[in-house]
């Protein structure tokens, strides 16, 4: 009985000391894991920029859909000219306040710290690939705006800090977009999305005379998109709540721009192609047209829509009612040449008063 009992509780002593063992390895397995997850968080986190995580850079970005679902598509150039009040709230506030800053700063921020590429602005074209890749040195010299080399930066991954009051925040006066005009077969619908946007800063020239515009660099929307989504903004002095973003102001086309060029075989601009102002706005007026109402030819209109252009056009005659048939004279000719007098076409062959005599025949008898 002796033997049996410590044979029983040795082997209940090497049960429980197993137990431990494996609860200690998995609470050991389960921080580590933990301390590998969170890391993992934390660089994405560091990676994409304070305030802007991996995820949320992943939840806006668009799937490129194929081309075989557009069935047609047209890209079209903007200048937005900030002093328009329809585009103020891109310039204001000038000085960030209550958390609120211009769109400039934004960007310059970004781009000078490494968290949204930028490309060259070359003459006349865009190409969005790393030969075109920016260099911000050479950007932030050509523009004359001083910058330190900021913590972190390496040669492979350059990284500059520029002091609030050096940013160019007052020289950019305007900016370039590139709009895509599609309609897709699979929504039956037009949809427009800004492509890419280009910083313009406007300078005087050597002698007083009136201002240069030098385009800085382009910048595609869809990464810059996190950070503009954050930053709320006024679009009506009426209204004091900031009921947009950035990105709902180019989500929504909130802007007012003028076509400045059209993407064509000759890569040239509505200024080349219309030396004349006045051409030059027809020109533009025309193109506007036919992007607004492009849809809208795709389908047959209904009754109440064409009742509506009659009554547009000042003419309610219903839908339903039948036009009667106009009566015109025509004049007939007699045998020998002579024009007969006139008949009414519709008029049938008049009916002889019936009397109390006998008609004699005008035909000859045999």
């Amino acid at each position: 009985m002796k033997v049996s009992n410590i044979l029983r509780s040795l082997t209940l002593l090497a049960v429980m000391t197993a137990g431990t063992v494996t609860a200690i390895a998995q609470s050991s397995q389960s921080q580590s894991t933990g301390i590998r997850r969170g890391s993992r968080e934390k660089a994405a986190e560091t990676q994409a920029g304070p305030g802007v995580t991996q995820r949320m850079q992943s939840f806006y970005e668009e799937s490129e859909g194929s081309d075989a679902d557009l069935q047609w598509m047209r890209v079209i150039y903007r200048s937005l000219d900030l002093e328009n009040p329809s585009n103020a709230a891109l310039y204001f506030p000038e000085e960030p306040a209550d958390g609120e800053e211009s769109l400039i700063r934004i960007i310059m921020r970004l781009v000078a710290d490494g968290r949204v590429p930028a490309y060259e602005y070359l003459d006349g074209r865009e190409d969005f690939t790393d030969k075109s890749r920016l260099n911000v040195a050479e950007m932030l010299d050509r523009f004359h705006i001083p910058y330190t080399q900021a913590k972190g930066s390496t040669e492979k991954n350059p990284r500059y800090t520029i002091a609030p009051d050096d940013l160019p925040a007052y020289e950019v006066l305007s900016y370039y977009i590139i709009e895509r005009w599609e309609f897709d077969t699979r929504s039956n619908k037009m949809d427009v999305k800004v492509e890419a946007l280009c910083p313009v800063v406007h300078r005087s020239g050597d002698f007083g005379l009136e201002s240069v515009k030098y385009p800085m660099f382009w910048i595609k929307l869809e990464p810059l998109r996190p950070w503009l989504a954050q930053q709320d903004i006024f679009v009506d002095d009426d209204n004091n709540l900031t009921r947009f973003t950035y990105d709902d102001f180019f989500a929504m086309n909130m802007y007012d721009g003028e076509i400045y060029k059209t993407r064509n075989l000759a890569n040239k601009s509505m200024m080349q192609l219309y030396p004349d102002p006045d051409d030059r706005k027809r020109a533009q007026d025309s193109i506007q047209a036919r992007l607004d109402s492009y849809d809208k030819h795709l389908w047959v209109p209904t009754r109440e829509e064409l009742q509506a252009a009659n009554e547009a056009k000042g003419d309610s005659v219903d839908a339903d009612k039948k036009p009667e048939k106009v009566k015109r004279e025509v004049p007939r000719r007699s045998s020998r040449g002579r024009k007969a007098p006139k008949v009414k076409e519709n008029d049938g062959p008049k009916q002889q008063k019936s009397s109390g005599s006998a008609t004699r025949s005008v035909r000859r008898r045999k």
